[in-house]
Formats: C-alpha cells, structure tokens, sequence
C-alpha cells in the first residue's frame, strides 16, 4: 500500500536526514512548520473545491494526506492508527 510505502520514506529521512530532502527539512524545521502546511493544504482543498476544480482538489488533497502522514510520524502515529479509528467508529455506528 502506498501509505505503507509514503510512512517507511517519512521514518527513514526522520532518523537519517538527508539534504536533498523535502521531508527531512519540513521535520528539521518542527511542528509549527508542519502544522502551517498541514493548513495551507486544507484551504487549498477548500479553494479548488469551491472553485468547481476536480483535477486540482484531487492534487491538493494528496498534499493533505502527505502532510499529514508527516504529521502523524512527528507524532509517532501511523495511517494504521486513523484506519483503527474509523473503523471502530464505524463499527459502533453499524452496532457492529
């Protein structure tokens, strides 16, 4: 799965930074860095939404989810966890 695949590059530039990395100088540069982006992503989305823009709110939205598996990683989660989440919800909602 390419959420697998996306967390196993996050980990792997978190404990062994690289130069040449966006991902290792959005977590060089913290939390509020993330947070910021994590942001301007969700009104991107927002924006191209609003804007009638299908192509552009399907690319804003794989920024999104990019950030925010940053996100998650920073704060030693995984996608696996939200996947847990939802369904557990789910599940109470279907009295599961």
């Amino acid at each position: 799965m390419i959420l697998d695949d996306l967390r196993s590059v996050i980990l792997e530039r978190k404990n062994n930074p690289r130069e040449d990395s966006y991902v290792s100088l959005l977590l060089a540069k913290g939390i509020d860095e993330i947070l910021k982006k994590v942001g301007e992503e969700a009104i991107e989305v927002i924006v191209a939404t609003k804007d009638g823009d299908r192509e552009q709110v399907f690319r804003d939205l794989a920024d999104l989810w990019f950030h925010c598996m940053v996100l998650l990683a920073i704060q030693g989660l995984s996608h696996k966890d939200i996947f847990g989440e939802l369904e557990q919800r789910f599940n109470r909602r279907e009295g599961k």
